[in-house]
Parts: structure tokens; sequence; C-alpha cells
């Protein structure tokens, strides 16, 4: 299925994984030519249907559809497995074991093999398709503002700009190559409409400014109306709760975090450092506490979070399937390996919390517990995998004081990292700031799917634990289009 095909398709459930009902309508433009290529996805049928007009009709309509959003990412396509700990853990060398039947070729960057392929094609497909449902509720929310109550037009609408901002930057780090090697590079199409046009495929640097640019948008609405800016004081009873647990949603912090994670991918360090100096110093974004993580409540690190998904079947989809001891889909480091990642400081919280051993033949093994179910009760620590967490917005400052040439401050911003997790200060900046900077990256997001691309913004020559090949001369940082895409839309060469 071509770029053409699923921009004018939307996501249907009868039931999204917050609890919440919705339908969409579907619109079915296909000739007949894509019906033969495309059956799989004709196969796929909403339970039920409604008329788009009815859908916004309603300012529940606007939620629903928007948690139909969030919803459709919670996929082991892409943010439940494969964009996290799966298919881009195994790319980023996080991993000694896993399924071999699954990552053979992806772990030898063999990327036109058919299961690395069917990934791509996956990742590709999921996030144009939540694209799409993103610009159809966009297409009609001007249209009646009197329908919200409230401030919930500014936020739905910053949300679903945000959502488009946050799914097209993730094709752009697949699809398109690193902004430090050609940004002028053609890379994806920027989907701004349903439409049965096809969208021109944009440069690196076309993206990245539209990125920004509905960014910006969404943090303009955010500022005045979500309730982690302006502090107005939510209950069960306003609204039936719908804005609370802001962290579950793209909030205005998710968006200056976002903003940060994408100025340093263009290189505007400058930038990078004011949104994440913002998120910073809200002071909303606690580090995890002790008590917590040694009760097993907060393994996720839930208060850290700016940007969480709800998938409330974590614990069966991926603890008991994917970090489970013995298993031949298990995803485990070795204990030689963990405490080469920790620098042997058993100490550090994350390797004394956040791992588990092995038993048996597997003795050896370390299995990770970011997302084993909470040791509370308590809703806020529990079913959530992370997509923003403050300690990037710390090491992006890092970096930032670093490349200016603030030594002092950027070992300073460092430490508070290494501190919260039990650390002791360094007391001297590392001869290879960025090789220290790229170790914390992997003790800090380990199962989180940001190491890999942590390599490709910087165009390392080569990845932790694979010195053998050489990344770059390779081009193995950017993945190929989806035949389909590069066959009907004739798009350019994307590296």
């Amino acid at each position: 299925m071509n770029h053409k095909q699923y921009i004018i398709v939307n996501w249907c459930k009868s039931q999204v994984k917050s609890n919440l009902y919705f339908s969409l309508f579907t619109l079915s433009l296909f000739t007949l030519a894509s019906m033969t290529s495309c059956n799989d996805w004709l196969d796929v049928q909403p339970r039920s249907q409604v008329e788009d007009t009815e859908l916004f009709d309603s300012e529940s309509g606007y939620k629903e559809a928007l948690a139909g959003v969030y919803s459709s990412m919670v996929s082991g396509s892409t943010y439940a497995k494969e964009m996290t700990f799966g298919f881009m853990g195994v790319l980023g060398r996080e991993w000694d074991y896993f399924s071999q039947g699954q990552y053979e070729d992806a772990s030898a960057y063999d990327y036109d093999a058919s299961l690395p392929t069917s990934y791509l094609r996956a990742i590709w497909s999921t996030n144009y398709s939540g694209i799409a449902n993103v610009n159809n509720l966009l297409a009609h929310i001007d249209e009646r503002p009197s329908l919200f109550s409230r401030d919930n037009y500014g936020v739905i609408k910053g949300e679903a700009l945000a959502l488009r901002a946050f799914l097209h930057f993730d094709l752009l780090r697949c699809f398109g190559v690193s902004y430090a090697v050609n940004p002028d590079q053609p890379s994806i199409p920027y989907s701004t409409a349903l439409s049965y046009r096809v969208f021109p495929q944009l440069s690196v640097r076309e993206v990245a400014e539209a990125v920004l640019a509905d960014l910006a948008a969404a943090e303009s609405l955010l500022k005045t109306s979500d309730p982690i800016v302006t502090g107005r004081d939510i209950t069960e009873s306003v609204d039936n709760g719908y804005l609370l647990n802001r962290q579950m949603h793209l909030n205005y912090y998710a968006v200056k975090g976002l903003q940060a994670r994408v100025y340093m991918w263009t290189g505007q360090y400058a930038e990078a450092l004011a949104a994440a100096d913002e998120v910073i110093s809200s002071d909303l974004f606690p580090w995890a506490t002790l008590a917590n993580l040694q009760s097993g409540t907060d393994r996720c690190l839930a208060t850290e979070h700016l940007f969480a998904l709800n998938n409330l079947t974590l614990t069966a989809d991926v603890a008991d399937i994917y970090f489970t001891d013995g298993t031949t889909n298990s995803f485990a480091v070795t204990r030689d390996r963990l405490l080469e990642y920790f620098d042997r400081a058993t100490r550090d919280y994350r390797y004394t919390f956040l791992f588990k051993n092995g038993s048996g033949a597997n003795a050896s093994n370390r299995y990770l517990r970011k997302y084993d179910e909470s040791g509370s009760s308590a809703a806020y620590y529990r079913y959530k995998m992370p997509l923003l967490r403050v300690a990037e917005m710390f090491l992006i400052r890092s970096e930032v004081q670093y490349r200016q040439g603030d030594t002092e401050a950027a070992l300073a911003t460092l430490n508070t990292l290494r501190q919260a997790r039990n650390l002791t200060a360094l007391t001297s900046v590392p001869a290879d700031f960025y090789l220290e900077l790229i170790r914390e990256y992997r003790r800090e997001f380990l199962g989180e799917g940001q190491l890999f691309f942590l390599f490709k913004r910087l165009n390392r020559e080569t990845v932790l634990n694979y010195p053998e090949v050489n990344m770059v001369a390779e081009k193995l940082y950017t993945f190929p289009l989806p035949i389909t895409e590069t066959e009907a839309a004739q798009r350019e060469a994307n590296k």
C-alpha cells in the first residue's frame, strides 16, 4: 500500500485502550489496481462505522477521535514493540539475546530481507494511518468551535497538531538521512490533509521545518489551555475528568520536549537548550524516588514522563512475553554486558531495580523490568510506555552546554542526572564527552528505542558493541522507502 492509498484511511476500532469507545468512518477510495495490491489492508474492517459528519458533530466525537490516534500508537508494529525495544533495540545493539527467527536479518542491517521489509512497511503504514486520522480531525475542528467547553478546543487541536508532528518526525528519523549528512536529501511526504492527491516528497530540512511549524502551533494553543500550564484544577467531576493525566497526552511540556529533540536533530542547539530548560525549570517531572523503586511501585519512572502511552495489556503483551526468563522470544543482556553498561557501578538505581536475574541455564542473563507490572494498584504507575522523559532534557542540556564551550556547566548537568541515579559526581570532564553521553543514553533509555537514533543524529561511524561495520559508509542509518511507495508514487532516492 502506498502513501496515496493509506493517507485517506482512518484507524477504526470499537474500543481504544484508554477505555474510550469510538468509531470512525472509513473512506474507500482505492482504484482496482490498488485493491489487487493491498488485499491485507482491505481485509481490515471496523466493527462499526458512522458518517464523518456524525462523528464530529459533538465534542465527545473529537475526544474519541483523538483517543483513537493515541490507541493506534499502542501497536506492536510501532511503539508497543518495534519502535521501542524490538526492531529499534536490535538495531541499537542493546541486547545480547533476542529472537533469531525474528531479528537475525535486522541485526545484520539487511533491510531488504523479508522480515525487516515487513517491519519497515508496518512502521510506515501505521504512522501514516495515525496521521490520516489526525488530519481528519483537524479538517473539521475549526468549523464549529462553539461545540467545545472551556479550554477543550485549544487542548484537542493542540494535541492533534503535536501528534502529527510526532508521527512525522519519527518517520523522518527512520526514512530520512541524518540532518548532519545532507538536510537537502529527499525523504518523506508531510501529509497535512485527507486528500486524493499524493503529497510531495520533501527534503529532510523541509520535513523538519514542517514538524517545527506544527509544534509551534501546538505550543501556542496549549500554552493558554493546557491545565499542566494554567494550573486549573481538574477533577473527575469536571468534564468527566477528560483533562486528567496530562502525561498520557502530548501536553504542553511534551511539546517543548519534542521541540528540544527536533532542534537537536537539526543542529539548532540554542533553541534545543531553551526548550529543554523550560521543561526542566517547570519542576513538574521529579526523579523517581528510591522508595518507589525499591517497592516496585515505579519501575517505568512514571514521575519523569513528559509523554507516555497507556498500554492496558502491557504485562501480557510485553513483560510476560519479551522479558521473561528462558523463552526464545526474550530480549536479554548478559550479566557481564550489563556491568559494562553501568561501569560496574551496581549501586546505580537503574542497575539495581530495573533488571532481574535469569535462573538455571539462564542465570547469567538479565531481563529489563521497566515494563513489568507495577507493585502499586495506583493507575498512575501502571500500563505506561514512555516516549519522552525528563532525563533526555538533561542530556540535551549537557550536550548543548558542551558544544557551546561551557564544559563546567555541561559536567554539572550530567552530574545532576548521575546523582539522581545514585552515582557519584564526575570530578572532571570525560576525555571523550560524546562517548560518555552516549553511554549515559544507553543506561537511561535501554528498551525505549532512542539509542539507534542517537547514533544516527551524531553520525557515528560505528554503534557501540558493533565496531565491525561502518554505518556511515554503508548508509545503514537510513531505511529504504517501502517498495510500493517508490513504485506507485515515483519517489526519489532517500539516501
